[in-house]
């Protein structure tokens, strides 16, 4: 069962891979991905809605500590992680499959400024993925629970750590995503409604997550969040020099 969960581990980070990958042609539309316009845009409207709402409810549910605590029930604790990344990779996989565009421009850029966008994508992406290596990438997938469980290793106790990236804004991973979205040299209505749609579950959600952050790491926390914005960075605040709280 060990080895098992850890064959299911990596099969869950391989599809993370591709989804994110693909993920980043579907932003840039390589190819026309999204696939033709429908006729109507308030249908499309409403599924495009639709499919991120779906997103949306189950990435933030199966997150929560009440959710887990039921959930571990049911599967092995180490793969629950994994398990995290598997839906949250089908459902997003499913929104790029599903969606529905909506063809008109808001914005055209092209020339020299059309790669100073993809330069902007490119920071973007890699944002996303510094933040989850500074915390921990392998144990951000589920691999790490996975490994540890293999070797009868004790799950490691969450330790509150604000390196790099976490000393300019609380959730680098969701600016890195906030600046892939939006970093397009044709923004049409549909792309727009898909950056609008993800922003505010990005907001929602990330208000349950302070709140669990509260409750696990008290005080500690509570003085990081008045010491660094959550989203946007502020140039002209003071750094945040120390690697963890005590």
């Amino acid at each position: 069962m060990n080895r098992f969960i850890l064959v299911y581990a990596l099969c869950c980070y391989v599809l993370f891979g591709v989804v994110f990958g693909w993920l980043a042609v579907f932003l840039l539309n390589v190819g026309d991905l999204r696939g033709p316009a429908r006729a109507s845009v308030g249908p499309s409207v409403a599924v495009n809605l639709g499919l991120i709402t779906l997103f949306g409810v189950a990435h933030s549910v199966m997150a929560r500590p009440a959710f887990k605590r039921v959930w571990t029930q049911i599967i092995p604790p180490a793969g629950e992680r994994a398990t995290y990344v598997l839906q949250s990779s089908v459902l997003l996989g499913l929104i790029i499959w599903q969606w529905h565009p909506i063809p008109t421009v808001v914005w055209h850029i092209d020339e020299i400024a059309a790669w100073v966008i993809f330069g902007a994508f490119a920071i973007g992406a890699v944002i996303i993925l510094a933040s989850t290596f500074l915390l921990g990438h392998f144990e951000f997938v589920g691999l790490s629970q996975a490994w540890d469980n293999l070797r009868g290793v004790r799950p490691r106790r969450p330790a509150f750590r604000t390196p790099m990236l976490y000393r300019i804004v609380r959730h680098p991973l969701q600016l890195g995503l906030l600046i892939m979205m939006i970093s397009t040299p044709v923004m049409t209505l549909g792309h727009l409604i898909f950056v609008l749609a993800m922003l505010l579950y990005i907001l929602i959600g990330l208000q349950f997550e302070e709140r669990a952050l509260l409750r696990e790491f008290g005080s500690s926390y509570a003085a990081y969040k008045r010491e660094v914005p959550m989203l946007i960075p502020n140039p002209f605040r003071r750094p945040v020099r120390r690697e963890a709280a005590e």
